[in-house]
């Protein structure tokens, strides 16, 4: 979604240029000059006019010179102007698009290290450090339940989840449990959770055979549910490469110990309509020099959670959000198959 229409602010000259002085800037992090953009592909104007329309850009608030005889680099404003004016433009490349596809083809497991994997897909083909939220527990159904006898007295508790997830609680009994009562408390306990969710769970109150195990399986299982959603970071070791300055990589890398703020972050980008935060925002101070790009991703239909890349404000942003787009999309179809 876009907060504006590009084209009602800018001719087509002036914006061919804001857009090659942001891929060359992107691509080289360095100020860009007049001569420079006049040969750039698409322009096909001096460089007398290409450092006037350049200088009207600075005026407007698109481009900023850092120093008297420097070229100029973008602002948030001309950053944005960039990504609204991609629209869905963006693809992934084919060697990208072929590694995602081999990685989904393989990805099997438990949940959690599906979506730990994940991160680390996302920042290796981005090199921005990639986030993922995971479903809540809450949310999901549970599909099968088993009660497995390690010992006489351990039982291993599994639980498959509609979201992927796999929860797993080893109980220590009072006394032996033999395989028939262990079998008998896995029939009671699939009766009462499979279809249901955690909190909706039907308590386990009949007099039979493996009742008591159940009931003690039962409060083991709630009593270990996850609260709120589980995050997994990958590529923070990104996050040094992407940036000068050290104390605005201590920063960056602060924030992202802090999963609350990563969660309402990316939440907060979504619910603003956006999939692209620039700089100031994120609303978030000390990623003022940050660009975050987001996206939901479904289980079943139903939302999920959410999966984005953090880089500096120069990050290449159609590679980002092709890899972002591409990979949200198969992550929600490899849960929702199971």
């Amino acid at each position: 979604m876009t907060t504006s229409d590009p084209a009602a602010h800018l001719d087509e000259r002036k914006a061919s240029i804001l857009r090659a002085v942001v891929e060359e800037h992107i691509h080289t992090a360095q100020p860009v000059g007049s001569g420079h953009i006049a040969s750039a592909p698409g322009i096909g104007v001096s460089s007398a006019t290409v450092r006037n329309d350049m200088a009207a850009l600075e005026q407007e608030g698109y481009l900023v010179q850092p120093h008297t005889s420097a070229g100029r680099v973008p602002t948030e404003k001309g950053y944005r102007f960039f990504v609204d004016d991609l629209g869905s433009s963006s693809r992934l490349r084919t060697t990208d698009a072929q590694q995602v596809t081999s990685f989904f083809a393989q990805a099997h497991g438990e949940l959690e290290s599906m979506l730990a994997d994940t991160t680390k897909l996302l920042a290796g083909l981005t090199r921005y450090t990639a986030v993922v939220v995971g479903p809540p527990h809450e949310a999901a159904t549970i599909r099968s339940v088993q009660l497995v006898g390690l010992a006489p007295r351990l039982v291993l508790l599994v639980v498959v989840l509609s979201n992927g997830a796999i929860d797993k609680h080893t109980l220590e009994l009072e006394a032996d449990a033999d395989e028939l009562v262990v079998g008998a408390a896995s029939a009671v306990l699939s009766r009462a959770l499979v279809g249901h969710s955690y909190t909706s769970a039907i308590d386990v109150v009949v007099d039979e055979p493996g009742a008591g195990l159940a009931r003690q399986a039962l409060a083991a299982l709630l009593g270990h549910a996850h609260d709120g959603e589980q995050v997994f970071i990958g590529g923070t070791s990104q996050v040094a490469a992407a940036f000068d300055a050290v104390a605005t990589v201590s920063e960056v890398l602060r924030v992202l110990e802090q999963q609350y703020v990563v969660v309402g972050l990316l939440n907060d980008v979504l619910e603003r309509g956006l999939h692209v935060a620039i700089g100031t925002e994120t609303g978030i101070a000390p990623l003022a020099d940050c660009s975050v790009v987001v996206a939901p991703y479904e289980v079943g239909g139903e939302p999920a959670g959410t999966i984005g890349v953090l880089g500096p404000t120069r990050m290449n942003y159609p590679q980002a959000l092709a890899a972002v787009a591409v990979v949200s999309r198969r992550l929600g179809q490899t849960l929702s198959e199971g």
